[in-house]
């Protein structure tokens, strides 16, 4: 698994680590069940606070992508790697809406406008 970060980044450390475990979940480099490296170890190798990697994996967790086992450290649920995926690419749309001057209401709209019922 590769974490990148990129401190002259405006988006946090910990968002940052969490986007980058998500694209590794959508690119298949972990699949449900594999293990996240402790987050001590983690931090020590990005060379930031180990509580910043915790909350990388908090928001993970708060996206149910991971479970947080006390003792046997983040575990990727069943549906994450799917789920990830759509995470990055809705990340990836509000990005991109937001960049052209497009507030949330309008977002909202774009994306119910384009939603087609279940059959």
């Amino acid at each position: 698994m590769l974490v990148t970060i990129d401190r002259s980044s405006s988006q946090s450390l910990a968002e940052q680590i969490a986007a980058s475990v998500r694209r590794n979940m959508a690119d298949g480099t972990i699949r449900t069940g594999d293990r996240l490296p402790p987050a001590r170890a983690l931090a020590r190798s990005l060379d930031i606070n180990m509580h910043t990697v915790l909350r990388g994996y908090q928001i993970l967790k708060d996206e149910q992508l991971i479970e947080l086992r006390p003792g046997r450290g983040a575990v990727v649920t069943a549906d994450a790697p799917a789920q990830a995926l759509v995470i990055d690419a809705c990340q990836h749309f509000i990005h991109l809406a937001q960049r052209t001057g497009m507030a949330a209401p309008d977002i909202l709209q774009l994306v119910s406008a384009h939603l087609k019922p279940a059959v």
